[in-house]
């Protein structure tokens, strides 16, 4: 497999200033590189995983996928080529905007910018973030995972796993039509939703401590209208998380707790439970789906449907049963 994780996010925005309060203020993320037209933030050692550029159409996006050197670079385009997409390889100039070696760009079947890159810079300066928390889940893992809208699955599916390299980790036909794709051990990097149109639908970054998401939602319903699905947990993917309105036309999934794949013995099967174990009121959903959603929700409660929790080594304290 050639791509290892989602390594960074571009969202064009006019509104430089209310990123930065979001990301800042809310997501708790570094102020990085700021510009006339964009800003970078941090979320580890890493100089940049998300950039606001208004220079970019607003309300567009990009998303950055790493590789691990200059071969596996070329062997992609080679391949993407071979399937009639056409690459650009990009300039020093804007390698040097997105804090790497090299990259190349293309658009997948409904217009989405995508680029892969290797050489990811480094910070001369430990990660500062931009409110009390305890950090972001990345590493080998990227920066999270993100979630696209499409008017029909058909068309956008077989491009991501045949020509890309996706693999799929499960998919679901009710509440709604999704699919969840693999690059890594994280349970899925990319999503792909049917609804008729396409864009994006979420970014989702996970946090260290669920005492960052709790405080976060705290924070996010200081203004009740910026939830967007209310705090939950999903059954797929076992991730504890909010999602909040960005200040761009999609949301951010604000979690911790996600599910790591052991990629020797996964398979895809169907998740039939619904999407949640409890809680993600999904306002995005039509009224119809949402009742749906919920019975769904009110049929795991009577299940008692469990899973286990999901922590990190040294993250958790154990106890003498009494």
């Amino acid at each position: 497999m050639e791509l290892k994780a989602l390594g960074y996010v571009g969202v064009g925005a006019s509104s430089i200033n209310s990123w930065k309060d979001f990301a800042v203020g809310m997501l708790g993320m570094q102020l990085g590189d700021r510009t006339s037209h964009s800003a970078g933030f941090r979320m580890d050692e890493r100089e940049q995983r998300l950039f606001i550029d208004s220079e970019i159409p607003d309300g567009s996006q990009v998303l950055g996928w790493e590789v691990s050197d200059g071969a596996a670079l070329e062997a992609i385009a080679q391949r993407l080529e071979a399937a009639g997409v056409r690459v650009r390889w990009e300039s020093t100039t804007l390698a040097t905007r997105r804090h790497v070696s090299a990259l190349i760009s293309f658009h997948d079947p409904v217009g989405n910018r995508l680029e892969i890159f290797h050489g990811a810079a480094v910070a001369s300066t430990p990660f500062a973030p931009g409110r009390a928390i305890s950090g972001f889940r990345t590493g080998s893992l990227g920066l999270g995972h993100a979630v696209l809208t499409v008017e029909r699955t058909e068309a956008v599916l077989p491009f991501y796993q045949d020509v890309l390299g996706f693999r799929l980790s499960d998919f679901m036909l009710r509440p709604f039509k999704a699919h969840f794709l693999h690059v890594n051990s994280r349970h899925h990097s990319l999503a792909l939703i049917e609804t008729g149109r396409n864009g994006m639908h979420h970014l989702m970054v996970e946090l260290l401590s669920i005492d960052d998401v709790g405080q976060g939602y705290d924070i996010a319903l200081c203004n009740p209208e910026v939830i967007g699905v209310t705090l939950g947990r999903h059954i797929n993917d076992y991730m504890t998380s909010f999602y909040a309105k960005s200040p761009s036309p999609f949301m951010v999934e604000y979690g911790w707790g996600g599910r790591a794949l052991d990629l020797k013995s996964w398979e895809a099967t169907e998740v039939t439970q619904g999407a949640s174990f409890w809680g993600h009121e999904r306002s995005w959903l039509s009224p119809e789906a949402r009742q749906h959603a919920k019975e769904l929700r009110m049929q795991a409660a009577r299940d008692g449907q469990r899973a286990p929790v999901q922590v990190l080594n040294g993250n958790y304290t154990l106890f003498e049963e009494l």
